[in-house]
């Protein structure tokens, strides 16, 4: 005999009983046009180069990521970051090639516009520490300390030279204060009140940004600490988000992501702009080494993590597994 409200009453399991069944009631859905792609562009070079710490992606030539920019937006992609990696003959203490019209990085925004228009958002990192010969994020004090207001001025003439190139949106991630509020000025008294600012505006000092030394062929003497926020605080965050939103931020983004998962949802609570979150060279890293060596499955960890930082509030990821990951999809 059928005993009704016999335990469990409850029975969640039953809505998860078949693929199409948990495919329904998904709360949270991945969709090609929530990726953005991270693309480094170096200068002088004939062949694409491969990263060796992240096996799969490589600095590019200026044709192949063109290439790689087409098929993003046939993947259904919706941005791409573009990364510029000039010879080390031409860094120097001010990054000067980060502000000249025929640097790589802005010669790369005009490739990319060219080949693709409007079809991908193209996106430029606007930060010295690709373009100086000690690798920080700005200019350098005579006590060796990165001077932040001098920096910003530097910033205010990347942020014109880049929008001139033609791309649609600046990412300063170089964590000046002031950067954002600095950067609007310049773009809106040149002309390009219609370019916007994804702001990094939670950029932590994190051990995972390791591999991306590699991909940028970086300089860097010293570390970040002074001006990248301490992994160990959440509240910080909030003031950083407050002071780029009333600075003009038009979009705001967490870096790392995956570590920081707690970060990204507090932010997304607070805002009403979208939010990106950016899973760096190190969480891809882990990923293909332990997928290299048998440890997992490859695909399902990439959708998985890429998964929980929809579900943690991004709208936005950007991925080094952008274009395979929006196939799949």
């Amino acid at each position: 005999m059928t005993k009704y409200g016999s335990f469990p009453g409850a029975r969640p399991r039953r809505l998860r009983t078949t693929p199409a069944m948990r495919r329904m009631v998904a709360e949270h859905r991945l969709h090609p046009a929530d990726l953005i792609l991270p693309a480094f562009v170096r200068e002088g070079i004939s062949e694409p180069v491969p990263i060796s710490a992240m096996p799969g992606v490589v600095q590019h030539t200026r044709d192949t990521l063109r290439k790689a920019a087409v098929e993003a937006v046939e993947a259904g992609v919706g941005g791409i970051m573009l990364f510029g990696v000039p010879e080390d003959a031409k860094k120097d203490a001010a990054g000067t090639v980060g502000t000249d019209p025929d640097g790589i990085l802005q010669v790369a925004i005009r490739d990319v516009r060219a080949e693709v228009g409007d079809d991908l958002v193209i996106m430029s990192d606007l930060c010295l520490d690709e373009y100086t010969d000690h690798g920080h994020c700005g200019v350098l004090d005579a006590e060796g300390r990165v001077d932040n207001d001098a920096t910003l001025e530097r910033y205010a003439e990347m942020a014109q030279v880049q929008a001139d190139a033609g791309v649609h949106v600046v990412g300063p991630s170089g964590m000046m204060d002031g950067q954002v509020g600095v950067i609007r000025d310049a773009l809106d008294q040149t002309g390009h009140e219609d370019v916007s600012i994804l702001a990094y505006t939670v950029k932590y000092s994190s051990a995972f940004f390791g591999p991306f030394r590699e991909a940028v062929g970086s300089s860097l003497k010293g570390d970040r600490k002074t001006y990248q926020q301490d992994p160990a605080n959440l509240r910080e965050s909030l003031r950083e988000l407050a002071l780029d939103l009333e600075e003009g931020a038009d979009m705001v983004m967490v870096k790392p992501a995956l570590p920081y998962l707690d970060v990204l949802a507090k932010i997304a609570d607070e805002v009403d702009v979208p939010v990106a979150a950016y899973q760096i060279s190190g969480e891809y890293a882990m990923v293909e080494a332990a997928a290299e060596k048998g440890w997992i499955d490859r695909d399902k960890a990439i959708l998985e993590t890429l998964t929980g930082i929809k579900r943690a509030g991004a709208n936005m990821i950007l991925t080094y597994w952008a274009t395979e990951a929006a196939r799949g999809l």
